[in-house]
C-alpha cells in the first residue's frame, strides 16, 4: 500500500470490506496507535476530484469537529497514487476493535434489557445527530456499527453516504437486503426514515441474537417483512410505477416480534413496532425515539 505520507501509517491487515472501500487495520508512527484505513478509489473527472466527493469529505470533517461520542472519529485523508483515471484516497479512522455482529456473536447468552436498552439509545444518538445534520446513512447494519472496548458504540461507514433533500431518490446500491426499508426494496425515492427501519431490525436482533428478515431478493424480503408486521392495506401500496405489486403477496402464518424474542418488554416492542411501519411518513423519527417511553421508563423490566 503506497501513501503519499507513507511514513505516517503502517498497514497490518485488512479488516473488512464496506460499500465505499475496503478497511484496513495501520499504526500510526507518530503515535503507536492503531488506526482504521478506508481505500476508497474516486473517479477522477478532466477537473480531477469530483466536487460532490470533495463535499463529502468536506461533509465529513465537519461533523467530525462536532466529535459526536456515538460516531467514529475522522483523524486523517491521505491522497494515494493515481491509477488511470482514478485515485486512491485512504480515510483515516480510530479504530475500533469489534463491530456489533462481532459483539453478538462472542455474547450467545445473549443481553440484559438494559444493556440493549443502552445499546439502542446509542445507535439512535448517532442516528439523530446524522439526521440533524441532514445526513442519512443508508446503510446501517451489525457490521456498520463499532463497539468499544467498553461496551460503546460508534456509527461507521457513513463516509460518501451523500447528504439528502427529503423525497430525493438515490440511485446507488445501498443497505445490505436484510435491512432495506420497504421503500427501498420498492425502489422508491427515500430519506431519513429508511435508517429508522434499519435500527428497528437491528434492536429485534439485539433481542433474537439472529437477523429478522432474512430474505434472499426484493420480493422475499418482502414477503418476511410483510408476514411479520402485517400485509398493508391496498390503499396503502405506492401508486407509483413500482415493480411488485401488492396482489403478489399472500401472508400467511403471520408471527408476531414478541413471539420471536418472548422476553420483549412492552415499551420495547411498542418502540420496535414504530419503527417498522410500511409507511415511510409514519414511522417515528429519531428524535421521537429518543423519548420514547422504553428510554424514559424506570425501573426498566430485566
Amino acid at each position: 500500500m503506497a501513501f503519499e505520507r507513507s511514513h505516517t501509517y503502517e498497514a497490518l491487515n485488512r479488516i473488512g470490506r464496506g460499500a465505499y472501500g475496503t478497511v484496513y487495520r495501520a499504526k500510526d508512527k507518530k503515535t503507536g496507535n492503531d488506526v482504521a484505513l478506508k481505500k476508497v478509489w474516486v473517479p477522477l473527472t478532466e477537473d480531477g476530484i469530483p466536487m460532490n466527493t470533495l463535499r463529502e469529505i468536506s461533509l465529513l470533517r465537519q461533523l467530525n469537529a462536532l466529535d459526536h461520542p456515538n460516531i467514529v472519529r475522522l483523524l486523517d485523508v491521505c491522497h494515494g497514487q493515481q491509477v488511470e483515471k482514478e485515485l486512491i484516497m485512504y480515510l483515516v479512522f480510530e479504530h475500533v476493535e469489534q463491530d456489533l455482529a462481532t459483539y453478538i456473536e462472542r455474547n450467545p447468552k445473549g443481553f440484559s434489557a438494559i444493556h440493549i436498552r443502552n445499546l439502542s439509545k446509542e445507535i439512535i444518538n448517532g442516528v439523530d445527530f446524522l439526521h440533524s445534520n441532514r445526513v442519512v446513512h443508508r446503510d446501517l447494519k451489525p457490521q456498520n456499527l463499532l463497539v468499544t472496548h467498553d461496551g460503546h458504540i460508534k456509527l461507521a461507514d457513513f463516509g460518501l453516504a451523500k447528504t439528502y433533500d427529503f423525497d430525493m431518490k438515490l440511485t446507488s446500491v445501498v443497505v445490505t437486503l436484510w435491512y432495506r426499508a420497504p421503500e427501498v426494496l420498492l425502489g422508491l425515492p427515500y430519506a431519513t426514515p429508511v435508517d429508522i427501519w434499519s435500527i428497528g431490525c437491528i434492536i429485534v436482533e439485539l433481542y433474537s441474537l439472529k437477523a429478522l428478515f432474512c430474505g434472499t431478493t426484493e420480493g422475499d424480503q418482502l414477503s418476511k417483512i410483510f408476514r411479520i408486521i402485517g400485509k398493508p392495506l391496498e390503499e396503502e401500496w405506492p401508486e407509483e410505477n413500482v415493480s411488485i405489486k401488492w396482489n403478489s403477496f399472500d401472508v400467511i402464518n403471520q408471527v408476531r416480534i414478541d413471539q420471536i424474542c418472548p422476553f420483549i418488554c412492552e415499551t420495547a416492542y411498542s418502540l420496535i413496532m414504530s419503527m417498522l411501519t410500511f409507511n415511510p411518513k409514519k414511522r417515528i423519527t429519531a428524535l421521537e425515539a429518543l423519548n420514547h417511553t422504553f428510554f424514559t421508563e424506570e425501573p426498566l423490566n430485566t
